[in-house]
């Protein structure tokens, strides 16, 4: 099939956005499993705000291809669950082009079954979401997996974001 120009034009700008890097502004730290190293992440809000500047709001789509209960636990002594999911989303753009991936929810010591199905469902298909959009490139995460990008980034002080009055926004004290 032959692209015509604009169409390649169109395809060339789409990609050198995609190359670009996150700003510091869009990562965020947390502590690491068990104590250990910080992990470096994006929030599912701040990516899919992206997707949607990238691609268009109606230029791309994502739907869960499955869903599945790994496990509930519960412990007898504590009275809690202890609950995990996975979830494989497809990230679909406007020309038909996809991509899949896997996401994980999991929550321990949860009081309630139902509180944490739902968690770790919502939680599974956003980790899907981020893990798909980021195959897209750099700009949707996948610049997180370069450790020598993320050592850098985490460096710079991002200042705090001030919406000016003009928003119409009622700012409490």
């Amino acid at each position: 099939m032959d692209v015509s120009e604009e169409s390649a034009k169109k395809i060339a700008a789409l990609q050198a956005k995609l190359d670009k890097k996150l700003g510091p502004e869009y990562i965020s730290q947390r502590p690491g499993p068990g104590g250990g190293p910080k992990l470096t992440y994006a929030e599912g809000w701040k990516i899919i705000n992206l997707a949607n500047e990238v691609f268009g709001f109606n230029g791309w789509s994502s739907s869960v291809v499955n869903i599945t209960t790994d496990f509930i636990d519960f412990n007898e002594e504590s009275r809690r669950f202890n609950v995990g999911v996975t979830a494989i989303v497809r990230v679909t753009l406007r020309d038909g082009a996809f991509h899949e991936d896997v996401g994980y929810g999991l929550l321990e010591n949860s009081k309630s079954k139902g509180a944490a199905l739902d968690k770790c469902k919502k939680e599974a298909v956003t980790d899907a979401v981020k893990r798909t959009l980021r195959n897209f490139g750099n700009l949707l995460g996948n610049c997180l997996y370069d450790k020598s990008y993320t050592q850098e980034v985490i460096k710079i002080k991002v200042p705090p974001v001030r919406l000016p009055l003009s928003h119409g926004i009622a700012i409490a004290p």
